[in-house]
């Protein structure tokens, strides 16, 4: 049934480009010759333990949704360096963004899903994840593209089901539509609480939530994004 924690429900199909402008000589480098050491290996049967992808236990897995170019990702996994971060994008181009990045920073917490997050999503056990990104996703603001939006009671029961009790999910938006859109679903999902208490808590970003350059370039185009924060409840307050 809609809204259920059981998370078997079969993920609606992702959408999003896999590739831009060529990648410059050194991205293509990059993804050529790092992208093999972190990429996320999905080939074998049987659910996919995340703490197996680093070489020493961490203290909490985080998962970040189409991390576009990485830059929110990889802020994360160097002020948070005892959590172990799943990045999923199927554009490539974001994929040498964030290894650039990785490279940089020398951060050695991070592994990579270069695909369709759902495949991902599907592999992952319950419970395993403390805290969820989807951060200015597709808006796809045509009505008749709405079935393409990520956000579905589908792939919320299996983000429910992923997610620890009193774990977050983080999504933002400078989209009125999908932000409206968003709150229909997930305030009316048994196993998500919205944590805003005013409107201050949604319209102005977290201290430890970095810039992007989609923030950026939506505010320079005078949109105002919103900045929403939901709590998983514990399993108990289910019905």
């Amino acid at each position: 049934m809609p809204g259920t924690d059981d998370g078997d429900r079969p993920l609606p199909r992702t959408f999003g480009r896999r590739r831009g402008r060529p990648l410059r000589a050194g991205r293509d480098r990059l993804v050529e010759e790092r992208l093999p050491d972190l990429a996320i290996d999905l080939t074998s049967e049987g659910p996919l333990d995340p703490q197996a992808l680093f070489a020493v236990p961490r203290e909490a897995i985080w998962l970040e949704i189409g991390f576009g170019a990485g830059e929110h990702l990889a802020w994360q996994a160097a002020q948070n360096p005892k959590v172990g971060f799943i990045g999923a994008e199927v554009f490539v181009n974001g994929v040498a963004s964030l290894l650039r990045h990785i490279d940089e920073r020398q951060l050695d917490n991070v592994r990579i899903h270069a695909d369709d997050a759902r495949a991902l999503l599907e592999r992952l056990p319950p419970g395993s994840i403390a805290r969820i990104f989807l951060l200015f996703p597709d808006p796809w603001p045509k009505a008749r593209h709405s079935g393409r939006r990520f956000i579905h009671t589908e792939t919320l029961d299996r983000l429910a089901a992923l997610l620890q009790p009193d774990g977050e999910l983080r999504i933002a938006s400078d989209d009125p539509g999908y932000v409206a859109w968003t709150l229909a679903h997930a305030m009316r999902h048994p196993a998500f609480a919205w944590t805003a208490r005013r409107p201050q808590d949604w319209r102005q970003r977290p201290d430890d939530w970095p810039e992007t350059r989609y923030e950026a370039k939506a505010r320079q185009a005078g949109r105002q994004p919103a900045f929403l924060i939901f709590r998983r409840r514990p399993a108990l307050t289910l019905p």
